[in-house]
């Protein structure tokens, strides 16, 4: 009786090895602590992309480049950086929310003979998503405070010295409540971002691997974390938008009331103002964020054999 045996060469058995190691249980704050990094050098692409968002409907409009130069030339070249502090607290509650419970549920449902499929996956980043906007909200509210302060008239401005010190005066002066305004936009901003960035680059990242010569290293961190920052820049623009607007408000604003207003005066391109400095900003984000992510996870591996 003949026996039928399949000769499998060097490179598939590697690359059979990368795509289907043991999973591994990975600490809950690789994901805040790898958004931190990558916050250090997109920051001031964050800031400009919110001053274009509050840009008045009328008057002189900036584009992206003339509003870097503005920022530089009235606040200097740190005023890029404005708001700093307020961003890595956002990402130490909202990225470390979303990436551990998203990470967490996928080690459950994982195992090394199956996966879980691409809408479970969106269903899960969707939950994390919505939990860590929850978290990052005050973190999130004091970064778009912070970075729009210098736009304001003198007078208005709230000049918040660093994140504690306006977490701080906003509850005595506005009261708890105000660390949670526009929660559930910023949530629902938040459940897409999710699905944008951490669904779809497991999704991206799995086709690689089973579709093309590519293996489990750099490159195809950097392709599938490059394909995930575009699709979550398209699909959370007009979140973002809305999102920006009600907190930098200082009056209580209806989401409704809010999109009424700004489509009738602005059409409907207020969806996707401010797109290219978010896709270039988000783009190289959520590449660095899994750049770093991936890195953590490696140095981890290695340290526990």
């Amino acid at each position: 009786m003949a026996v039928l045996t399949t000769k499998v060469s060097a490179p598939e058995l590697q690359k059979s090895k990368d795509v289907k190691s043991t999973p591994i249980h990975y600490p809950f704050w690789f994901g805040g602590s790898a958004s931190c990094f990558a916050t250090l050098f997109t920051h001031p692409l964050d800031l400009v992309k919110v001053r274009l968002q509050t840009q008045a409907a009328s008057g002189v409009r900036l584009n992206m480049l003339q509003m870097f130069g503005h920022v530089a030339k009235t606040d200097g070249i740190m005023g890029l950086y404005r708001g700093l502090s307020a961003a890595q607290l956002r990402q130490l509650t909202y990225s470390m929310t979303r990436f551990g419970v998203y990470e967490s549920i996928k080690d459950r449902v994982t195992t090394a003979e199956k996966k879980p499929s691409f809408l479970v996956l969106v269903g899960m980043a969707s939950v994390s998503g919505f939990l860590g906007g929850v978290v990052g909200n005050p973190g999130d509210i004091l970064n778009v405070r912070m970075q729009h302060d210098a736009s304001l008239p003198a007078e208005k401005r709230r000049r918040y010295k660093h994140a504690l010190d306006g977490a701080i005066r906003m509850v005595r002066e506005e009261g708890v409540a105000s660390l949670w305004k526009g929660v559930w936009a910023n949530s629902s901003r938040a459940a897409l971002m999710t699905v944008g960035q951490l669904a779809t680059y497991d999704g991206f990242k799995r086709a690689l691997l089973d579709y093309t010569p590519l293996k489990d290293n750099l490159t195809t961190h950097f392709t599938a974390s490059t394909l995930a920052g575009f699709v979550a820049t398209v699909i959370c623009s007009p979140v973002d938008v809305i999102k920006t607007r009600v907190m930098s408000s200082s009056e209580s604003l209806g989401v409704v009331k809010l999109v009424t207003d700004i489509t009738r005066s602005e059409g409907l391109g207020w969806m996707f103002k401010g797109f290219v400095p978010s896709f270039i900003r988000l783009g190289p984000q959520t590449i660095l964020i899994f750049v770093f992510l991936e890195q953590h996870k490696k140095i981890y591996r290695q340290l526990q054999g």
